[in-house]
């Protein structure tokens, strides 16, 4: 019963939309409606400014990694650390609060994972700045990092991880299926701003 609680409420710290708090509070704008309609913190960023949108991506990381870490402290079961991960994710895109809508989920996905696999992490986070860097695409960047979370937590022994992370992984790139569409069409738009000439 504790483990069925527990995660039920990482599924509510998930879906707990700082984004959409952050965004009102700061500009009074609704990130949900203004530019690229999410509450994440790229949106919240390009809305509000960077400084805010670094507060939302903390507050994004922090809602799953706080859920997995304190689950940590009274369970060794992969499973069950596993199905809190999924359901702290889950929570971002699925959210109570916003009537079963939501965000992307890459941030919150960081969190989960740095409390599960932080070595995996650093490295899949690594091959994301690069992805951005050199492309100037977040999305890019973001399904980078969920696509090699699940092959560097097969090869170094983590199964029932590796599962989890194939499912956080289908899920983020469900909902970055416009942006995928607009890559293969080079109309996505880069985060940063083409030099003038």
């Amino acid at each position: 019963m504790l483990s069925i609680a527990w995660i039920a409420l990482a599924y509510l710290i998930g879906s707990m939309p700082f984004g959409l708090f952050v965004a009102k509070a700061a500009k009074g704008v609704d990130p949900r409606t203004d530019g690229s309609r999410n509450i994440g913190a790229t949106n919240v960023a390009r809305l509000c400014g960077t400084g805010w949108g670094v507060l939302v991506l903390a507050l994004d990381i922090a809602k799953g990694w706080l859920p997995v870490a304190v689950g940590s402290t009274f369970s060794d079961s992969a499973f069950f650390l596993g199905a809190t991960a999924l359901a702290a994710v889950s929570g971002h895109i699925f959210s109570v609060f916003l009537h079963g809508r939501g965000g992307k989920a890459v941030a919150t996905t960081v969190g989960v994972f740095l409390a599960l696999a932080p070595a995996q992490l650093v490295v899949s986070a690594i091959a994301c700045i690069l992805a951005i860097a050199l492309s100037g695409y977040v999305s890019l960047g973001s399904l980078t990092l969920v696509t090699l979370l699940p092959i560097l937590l097969l090869f170094t022994g983590q199964v029932t991880y590796f599962f989890f992370a194939l499912a956080i992984m289908v899920l983020v790139y469900w909902r970055h299926r416009e942006n995928i569409h607009r890559l293969v069409r080079g109309e996505e738009k880069p985060w940063r701003k083409p030099r003038e000439i």
